[in-house]
């Protein structure tokens, strides 16, 4: 694989980049964020390793800058901060991993290997969703709802994307969690709520019907017919 490394610890950097290395990969490492990010958009990468705080721009901002160019190449975010709320600001800007430190070596390459097979994975899937009068372009990260362009955050898209890969179909709450955060189910987080309410507001601006339908008790489904 082709990996980006961008660490401001030097020694950090030089552990990840010799060993993916000696692993057969091609990798290239940045310690500054701003050169990180210009590396990023300059080349074609397979996954992207990024370092939480960083001088430059920190990895949230790369990150960001990533999601907003179009850019959905896997980026695993590195951080000190073992805290949820990091995790969740860091998934909601469109990271597909967090790994804490200090981190084994092992840990590390299984999860950039997994985030590796995910694009050859999908190659034979669909890359516009419809439903109804709902249209998901994943490639172009674009939803229009009977024609009009609808505007989401990474999560609220990604969100939105899993209830149009099951139409007609109850998708509970630890679901949701599992598929779109990689959180295991925690009764006392109201994220799938929050984010869910952002999706509706959004989605259903300017149309009397809720395109999402609450089944009580059960979970959310995305009404097919």
């Amino acid at each position: 694989m082709r990996i980006l490394i961008v660490e401001d610890d030097v020694e950090t950097n030089h552990f990840i980049s010799t060993g993916l290395s000696q692993a057969g990969h091609q990798v290239t490492s940045s310690i500054d964020g701003r050169d990180g990010l210009f590396h990023a958009t300059g080349g074609e990468f397979d996954v992207i390793v990024a370092d939480r705080m960083l001088p430059g721009i920190d990895g949230l901002a790369l990150l960001k800058a990533l999601r907003a160019a179009g850019d959905m190449t896997p980026v695993l975010m590195l951080t000190a901060i073992a805290g949820i709320t990091d995790r969740v600001e860091g998934l909601d800007a469109g990271a597909d991993d967090y790994l804490v430190k200090p981190f084994a070596f092992s840990e590390l390459a299984a999860r950039l290997n997994a985030l590796g097979r995910r694009p050859a994975a999908a190659r034979g899937m669909p890359h516009v969703l419809t439903v109804r009068d709902i249209r998901l372009d994943l490639h172009r990260r674009t939803v229009e709802r009977d024609g009009c362009r609808i505007t989401l955050q990474p999560r609220e898209f990604a969100l939105l994307a899993e209830l149009m890969r099951n139409p007609g179909r109850v998708m509970t709450r630890t679901m949701l969690l599992e598929r779109v955060w990689d959180f295991d189910f925690d009764p006392k987080t109201n994220i799938v709520e929050t984010h869910l309410s952002r999706l509706r507001t959004k989605l259903n601006a300017g149309f009397e019907e809720d395109a999402i339908e609450t089944i009580r008790g059960a979970g959310y489904m995305l009404r097919a017919d």
